[in-house]
């Protein structure tokens, strides 16, 4: 639906280096995180942290030139695996995160390396974000909150979601530091000014030459800051402000995909119809199409039984009756069904 973001140049190299992390629980994204890249990435390589058999076993029978995948056991140290003994399953991912970066680009000896969640869907090459990196060593990107959303002071300015490292002696130094503090502290808990992995990021700019921060705001789309852009009848971009902006990714952070072929969108974010039509219904379709095609009953983060949904629908009400009291001045009706209605049909 959306045209495709024109690089206006090319980084030394024409291959760009990607990882990524997921266990059972988001193989379904991780599959189409790699499918949405193998369409639009010109040229790349990926290399994905498996966090469990099943997903080193899937991964390995897709037997793509393009895809390493790294077992969990050759990659932990000592260190992460006295770390791991105190921290939850998320926690642990996050604290994985700055040591697979490492990982790659010292193992491997690649240039640069590009860290990407799970849960992102490309509609364009990449690599028009990663080259803005330039002279640069590091690129972050922010969370862009949509002011009735801000949450900056609690999980950050930046998000994990999409991380550029080059293979500098300045961008070693940044993630040699980051994975000592994640080592140290990683929780699901905002404490001294600390959450998870991600606060860290907000320290850097301050702490370190050679920070780049995303300036292509097609790029970091996300339910948190989606209510800024229009998206115009009959035209395939967004709009921001007026200018024109061509889609590059798209966070689908809490999205969760029912057995009997429904999705919801959790959290309050207002949706609109048209978010709804043209992010989320492609994305929840080919997710349902990977869940399906692997015949999987996802647990947990991925998938929930349908018994569920009554109880939790019931649930959602209750916590929404306050926000339709805010939204009802100034909102349409067609907003206020967007973030009421929570449970659709793919």
């Amino acid at each position: 639906m959306f045209e495709k973001a024109k690089h206006p140049g090319k980084m030394e190299g024409p291959t760009k280096y990607y990882c990524t992390l997921f266990n059972s629980a988001y193989l379904s994204r991780g599959l189409v995180l790699i499918e949405t890249l193998r369409i639009h990435a010109a040229d790349f390589h990926l290399y994905v942290l498996a966090l469990d058999q099943r997903v080193c076993e899937v991964l390995r029978g897709l037997a793509l030139d393009e895809l390493t995948v790294i077992p969990l056991e050759s990659f932990e140290d000592s260190e992460l695996l006295k770390a791991k003994s105190n921290r939850t399953i998320g926690e642990y991912c996050w604290t994985c995160t700055s040591s697979l970066i490492l990982y790659c680009i010292t193992k491997f000896q690649i240039s640069h390396c590009t860290y990407l969640d799970a849960d992102l869907y490309f509609y364009s090459d990449p690599a028009i974000l990663v080259d803005e990196i330039g002279v640069d060593d590091v690129l972050l990107t922010e969370h862009r909150y949509s002011r009735q959303y801000d949450q900056s002071a609690t999980s950050g300015i930046f998000c994990v979601q999409f991380l550029t490292f080059r293979n500098t002696l300045n961008s070693l130094r940044v993630l040699q530091w980051w994975r000592s503090a994640c080592l140290e502290w990683c929780y699901a808990r905002m404490e001294n000014g600390k959450f998870g992995d991600q606060k860290y990021l907000d320290q850097w700019p301050r702490m370190f030459d050679g920070i780049h921060v995303m300036k292509n705001l097609g790029g970091g789309l996300a339910p948190w800051n989606i209510q800024q852009y229009e998206i115009p009848a009959f035209e395939r971009v967004l709009r921001w402000k007026g200018a024109r902006i061509a889609p590059v990714f798209f966070h689908f952070h809490n999205l969760k995909i029912y057995q009997n072929g429904y999705w919801k969108a959790e959290g309050e974010y207002l949706l609109t119809s048209k978010v709804r039509r043209y992010f989320y219904a492609p994305y929840a379709k080919h997710l349902f199409r990977v869940e399906r095609s692997l015949k999987v009953t996802l647990a947990r983060a991925s998938v929930y039984r349908s018994r569920e949904i009554l109880s939790e629908y019931l649930l959602s009400v209750a916590k929404g009756a306050m926000n339709m009291i805010r939204l009802i001045l100034g909102k349409g009706i067609s907003d206020l069904l967007a973030i009421n209605r929570k449970y659709h049909k793919i």
